[in-house]
């Protein structure tokens, strides 16, 4: 476990120089200051409730956006040719997130002590993604970190937007379906009993669709609501903890990908984030092996996941990666064509950048197109039920009115 050490040296000229420096145990700090020529005379283990005094101020998580404007920011200091410590120290200050800003100094540290940034990158895996840490280390090796920076932002960027899209398209039907499910059972378990009682003392045959809705009012309103309620809720945990397997994963997954209209629209997800992280991992440099293991890791779709790892065995084995896709039968087939082009002009890179920008038009266009197909259909569905309802109650009031005059 990582801990903050405060330490006090004599460098080459004869200066006293202090710091502090997270490390495992004494030993790696004496052998870092040692890399950087001084020489050791007191380190001592600084209180923990420092280390972790960004999270006791409530610094919250790292996410996407923190991870975005760090990378451009990042990206613009290393292209003007500041040293990466002190890139790392600037940004280490000025960002907002604390929880951020410790993993900011913690890396300063790290790379201060002789670490690569890749490697600094690695010991975070709950903030910088395995994607993240390779594509940097790419970059690295290859001398242009500001240009994998730049990529890794936008590449960060576009599926912000893609998750984005296709929150909204699944979480507007379900919060509208909540609602209308809502006001349905509020009428039925507090509005038509007011009806019923009235409707007792009329000693005539009640209409049909009256009928219907008193049953439905007293089944809803008495133990047979609360068993629905209560089966639903089992269902519901029963599906959660179903999910936590890796059975229960695929098993879902795969019935997700086979919906009517949902599961057209979770592929195209699932295209465009295979093809733009896979792209843009090779563009990078990164081996098309290790490649294949990320993008897999990344799907967040099991079928997908499991297609990817496959289709990694057969390219280890020497076939390219349009042949497997193929077999795999997962991916539409002008994307397996699009992909063997790619490979055969030596433009893979190019040409599953396309792809993506192409599924990710297809994606807003689904989305637009869902939305515009779900609101009248929930309009229709919430007019009708209420509708139904009204008339239902008032039918005995009109009879009665006529018997009177």
């Amino acid at each position: 476990m990582a801990t903050v050490f405060q330490w006090s040296g004599k460098a080459p000229t004869g200066e006293i120089k202090s710091g502090e420096i997270v490390a495992a145990t004494k030993e790696e700090v004496m052998s870092r200051l040692r890399q950087q020529n001084i020489i050791p005379t007191a380190i001592s283990e600084k209180q923990k409730k420092a280390l972790f005094s960004g999270l006791s101020l409530g610094g919250g998580r790292v996410n996407d956006k923190d991870i975005v404007v760090f990378t451009r920011q990042f990206s613009t200091m290393i292209d003007a040719g500041l040293p990466l410590v002190q890139a790392l120290d600037i940004l280490s200050t000025q960002v907002e997130n604390k929880t951020f800003a410790r993993v900011l100094g913690e890396i300063k540290v790290d790379v201060e002590g002789g670490s690569t940034f890749a490697d600094s990158l690695k010991k975070h895996p709950k903030v910088f993604s395995e994607l993240y840490v390779n594509m940097v280390a790419a970059g690295e090796a290859g001398g242009i970190l500001d240009t994998i920076l730049n990529r890794l932002a936008n590449y960060i960027e576009k599926a912000m937007k893609l998750k984005k899209k296709v929150k909204g398209a699944l979480v507007y039907p379900a919060v509208v379906t909540t609602i209308a499910v809502l006001v349905i059972a509020v009428i039925m378990v507090f509005v038509v009993p007011t009806f019923s009682k009235m409707f007792a003392n009329f000693g005539a045959t009640l209409p049909v669709p009256t009928l219907i809705v008193l049953g439905i009012s007293q089944f809803v309103a008495g133990v047979g609501g609360l068993i629905v309620l209560g089966a639903v809720i089992v269902v519901i945990i029963a599906i959660i903890q179903f999910r936590k397997t890796e059975k229960g994963k695929y098993v879902i997954d795969r019935i997700m990908l086979k919906l009517p209209i949902f599961g057209i629209l979770l592929l195209k997800v699932a295209v465009a984030k295979f093809t733009r992280t896979l792209g843009t991992l090779i563009s990078s440099g990164v081996p098309i092996l290790d490649g294949l293991d990320i993008t897999a890791k990344t799907a967040g779709n099991k079928v997908i996941e499991r297609s990817v790892i496959r289709l990694r065995a057969a390219v280890s084995e020497g076939k390219t990666i349009a042949e497997p896709l193929m077999q795999e039968k997962v991916f539409p087939p002008m994307v397996n064509h699009m992909i063997a082009v790619g490979e055969a002009t030596g433009a893979l890179d190019a040409m599953m950048s396309k792809i993506a920008d192409f599924y990710d038009d297809e994606v807003d266009n689904a989305v637009n197109t869902l939305t515009s197909m779900m609101e009248p259909m929930l309009m229709v569905f919430l007019g009708g039920a209420v509708g139904f309802i009204v008339v239902a109650m008032y039918l005995p009031i009109f009879k009665l009115i006529t018997i009177i005059k």
